[in-house]
């Protein structure tokens, strides 16, 4: 649908058709069932303020060292700091009897930090993959944006469509154990992506792996809510939601980030090796075409390139090109290892998991599946 709406429509369009979906959502308001509180509205705004430096400081760090910007280490140690300095300040507030922006006491349940780490995990393999094969396609296969939408639909279609059979069917199986597998085969697929990457002449060759990484993607998301929150009590399943949801979001940007972050490092790096070892462009030339090749080529399709090489020598051009196709499928394998890495971590995870008992929900059935 954003393909669609990309390509044929407007990029803005989509951003109008999400307020149409907020006013829809804002019509059932009145089917939301509060539970009824009675404890300080004060607003923590210092916790506030740790959160955004925190979470913020980490994702614009590297998008920083993706442009190739100054103070990425500044970035990224402000984040640490503030982060960690969060963790001490909820504490504190905590004891002082305070309110605090969330109660660090949720952290206590084991059950809710696996199952927090998980959300995260799979966001940050999710945001990964979404970030690398959107660019390969466009960039080496030249697709426009609903072409790469439609190839991209095997990993969405099949990850609605196993969450919901997840759902129904799951049984008496540990939810443990169908987050395990959703991790391994979200692993598997994605792994199975390396290989066939320089190999692929179009989209719907990575039908296979995108299935079955979408079919990881759909186990996890028909457990990993309903296991974080089942031991939380009803009167805090919206902080402990809030929590969830955040870590997810920053799990999210954070896969975005890194994995788009390695790519263009990845590139940046092959163009000037490649280039630098060419034994047709002349040496003293070979220091700009790595330059142009960085700050331009990583962003254009081969058509693209030729267009801006028009002026140069037919083997000046065809070199050139050469260099920038050889290292669009060695950029797009290593960004594909961000959200493997996830995905092996996330069935680590779920290996502890299982050796805890399954969570007791502590609210009704009903409130566990609204959530």
């Amino acid at each position: 649908l954003g393909g669609f709406i990309t390509t044929y429509l407007s990029w803005r369009i989509g951003f109008v058709l999400e307020v149409v979906i907020i006013a829809v959502v804002l019509s059932g308001i009145k089917l939301v069932q509060d539970v009824p509180y009675t404890g300080p509205r004060v607003i923590d705004l210092v916790g506030a303020v740790l959160s955004v430096l925190g979470m913020g400081g980490i994702v614009l760090g590297i998008l920083v060292w993706q442009e190739g910007g100054e103070s990425v280490a500044a970035l990224l140690v402000i984040g640490a700091v503030a982060l960690a300095a969060l963790a001490y300040w909820l504490v504190r507030r905590k004891r002082q009897g305070k309110p605090a922006l969330l109660d660090p006491d949720l952290f206590r349940s084991k059950i809710f930090r696996l199952g927090i780490s998980g959300q995260m995990l799979q966001q940050i393999a999710l945001g990964g993959t979404m970030i690398a094969l959107p660019i390969y396609l466009q960039m080496v296969l030249e697709y426009n944006a609903m072409q790469a939408g439609l190839s991209l639909a095997p990993l969405s279609l099949s990850m609605f469509a196993v969450a919901l059979l997840a759902g129904k069917k799951a049984g008496d199986r540990r939810p443990s154990s169908i987050i395990r597998w959703g991790f391994v085969l979200l692993t598997i697929g994605i792994a199975a992506l390396i290989p066939i990457v320089p190999r692929a002449e179009f989209g719907w060759g990575l039908v296979i792996p995108l299935v079955i990484a979408g079919s990881g993607l759909g186990l996890l998301v028909s457990q990993l809510n309903n296991y974080t929150l089942a031991p939380i009590e009803e009167e805090r399943i919206s902080e402990a939601a809030s929590v969830n949801s955040a870590a997810g979001s920053f799990g999210l940007s954070f896969g975005l980030a890194f994995a788009g972050a390695i790519m263009l490092a990845t590139l940046s790096l092959t163009f000037t090796s490649m280039t630098e070892s060419s034994t047709v462009l002349p040496p003293a030339e070979q220091q700009q075409v790595a330059q142009v090749l960085e700050d331009d080529a990583e962003v254009m399709s081969n058509t693209q390139l030729e267009q801006l090489l028009v002026d140069q020598p037919p083997a000046i051009q065809d070199e050139i090109v050469r260099i920038n196709t050889g290292t669009r499928p060695l950029a797009l394998q290593v960004a594909l290892l961000i959200p493997i890495l996830a995905g092996l971590i996330g069935v680590f995870n779920s290996f502890r998991m299982r050796r805890i008992p399954d969570p007791t929900p502590q609210n009704s059935g009903e409130a566990t599946d609204e959530i």
